[in-house]
């Protein structure tokens, strides 16, 4: 098997900044390539939050005052350096205090949207990335970057560097978590980042609807695009509405469009080893799964009734997730054996209305507005089930954490849940969760009751619980389908 040279590029990378699933990706993948050998090392601004001396990063001479040009102002950055924790991975954190040592990675507290400048800030650092590269002389063969906070370093290789030898070898690719997400802005930008390229109008890699568009300029820009399940990979490019109205842009790119499912840190979600939850279980002995339950209960109120299936959800609390379809099934739910219990933030109305819905249920719904890790790990150890009803998923690890814990998932039958879960047969002991077609309150209630009728059956409920606990949903199986992508882009010319 060949061995690459990569440069990762992420906004966002546990455990030195993370607000949602891209941390842990991105704290997760590179760690695992490196075990299997390749030279991997990670690119990511060195935000407020990251403390030099926790982290042991240090200056480098030659990695003081570079210069990088966007448009017509030249910025000068230094790039300090350090390890990820529990690994040999370097990692590369740049340094420009006027965009990054600020108290939010992507929030502006006095708005609560993005940064006002955040096309310069994530401009500058897709393209400091490629010109620390050329100070370092190291060059990688393929620079792997994430969402559109990384996705002009694609297009600034195929544009300003497109005759620099130095990266005559280098090939690009991008990776779309979650194509929504798109880093959009208004069109006078353009002269801040794009002065020293291609005129910019409706020809423009990075042109959409009259807007900047970043992730649209890195998915016609990539050598090589990826996302995070085979079957988001195939929404994408079915409609405007899944591919968040760059389905055409994608469907253009579909020879080089790959679904390359997600991994989960099998270390940290470990039931086995896990230092959070009340007693250890794992697949061969996994009997303390009870002592978990009532733990969980005890920690959140609910009762510890047996008869009554404990169902689990630890999510943004936005409609995307599906919370709006929950919030209206919720009557008819609590007329089954069931009970809820809820972590998480995000919109107002619907952290109140389940604040609500807890306040009027003691002891059948808990609720928890709040980023909790702890009680995280014991939703999943504690919680019989794991409802994910999200309108739509790109990947999810929430359900393959579950089925590591034993905790069947029951999910909307979308992106990758539909590749991670499978519907369990009594007859033929196979399957591992329950799914539901359509993102609908009544689909949402007949999946959860048949949940709850299995759980029922002692034996069954037993079987479908192992089937989940057997499986590998670790990143070294996710990390080999990569590398094998890796080497079909690098073998043959691509467009």
């Amino acid at each position: 098997m060949s061995r690459y040279n990569v440069l990762y590029l992420a906004s966002e990378l546990y455990p030195f900044a993370k607000v949602g699933g891209l941390a842990d990706v991105a704290g997760t993948l590179p760690k695992v390539l490196k075990e299997q050998e390749h030279d991997i090392r990670v690119f990511l601004p060195k935000y407020k939050v990251i403390r030099d001396r926790k982290y042991n990063l240090r200056e480098v001479i030659r990695l003081r005052d570079i210069e990088v040009r966007l448009g017509e102002q030249t910025f000068v950055v230094s790039v300090k350096s350090g390890f990820v924790p529990d690994s040999k991975v370097q990692a590369y954190f740049l340094e420009y205090k006027p965009f990054f040592d600020r108290a939010d990675i992507y929030i502006d507290p006095k708005t609560g949207t993005g940064w006002e400048d955040d096309a310069l800030r994530f401009a500058l650092f897709s393209k400091a990335a490629l010109e620390t590269l050329k100070v370092l002389f190291w060059q990688p063969d393929f620079v792997h970057v994430n969402d559109w906070p990384g996705a002009l370093a694609p297009y600034f290789l195929k544009t300003v560097y497109k005759d620099d030898a130095f990266f005559q070898n280098t090939r690009s690719v991008l990776t779309i978590h979650n194509v929504a997400y798109q880093g959009a802005f208004p069109a006078e930008v353009a002269k801040d980042v794009f002065a020293d390229g291609p005129e910019f109008n409706a020809s423009h890699p990075a042109w959409k609807d009259g807007k900047v568009n970043f992730l649209k300029a890195g998915i016609e820009s990539a050598d090589l695009i990826t996302t995070v399940s085979p079957t988001y990979a195939k929404e994408m490019i079915s409609s405007p509405e899944l591919g968040a109205g760059l389905n055409v842009e994608l469907k253009a790119r579909k020879k080089q469009l790959f679904g390359v499912l997600n991994g989960i840190d099998d270390v940290i979600w470990n039931p086995a080893t896990d230092p959070h939850i009340a007693q250890n279980y794992s697949l061969e002995e996994p009997e303390g799964k009870a002592a978990c339950r009532a733990d969980l209960c005890a920690a959140t109120g609910l009762e510890n009734d047996p008869e009554r299936m404990i169902v689990g959800m630890v999510s943004r609390l936005v409609e995307q997730k599906g919370f709006d379809l929950l919030l209206e099934a919720a009557d008819q739910l609590l007329e089954l054996p069931v009970s809820l219990v809820i972590l998480g933030t995000g919109q107002k109305e619907i952290q109140d209305s389940l604040l609500k819905l807890a306040a009027k249920n003691p002891g059948r719904v808990a609720v928890k507005i709040d980023f909790d890790d702890v009680l995280a790990h014991k939703i999943e150890a504690g919680a019989d089930a794991f409802l994910m009803p999200s309108k739509y998923e790109p990947c999810g690890l929430n359900q393959m954490y579950s089925h590591r814990y034993g905790t069947p998932p029951i999910v909307h039958a979308t992106g990758g849940l539909v590749d991670t879960v499978t519907a369990f047969s009594a007859k033929k002991g196979t399957g591992n969760g329950f799914l539901f077609d359509t993102p609908t309150a009544e689909a949402l209630v007949d999946a959860v009751k048949r949940a709850s009728d299995l759980f029922g059956k002692k034996e069954q409920w037993r079987k479908l619980m192992l089937n989940g606990m057997a499986e590998d949903w670790s990143w070294s199986a996710s990390a080999k389908m990569l590398i094998d992508v890796y080497s079909q882009v690098s073998e043959t010319a691509v467009a």
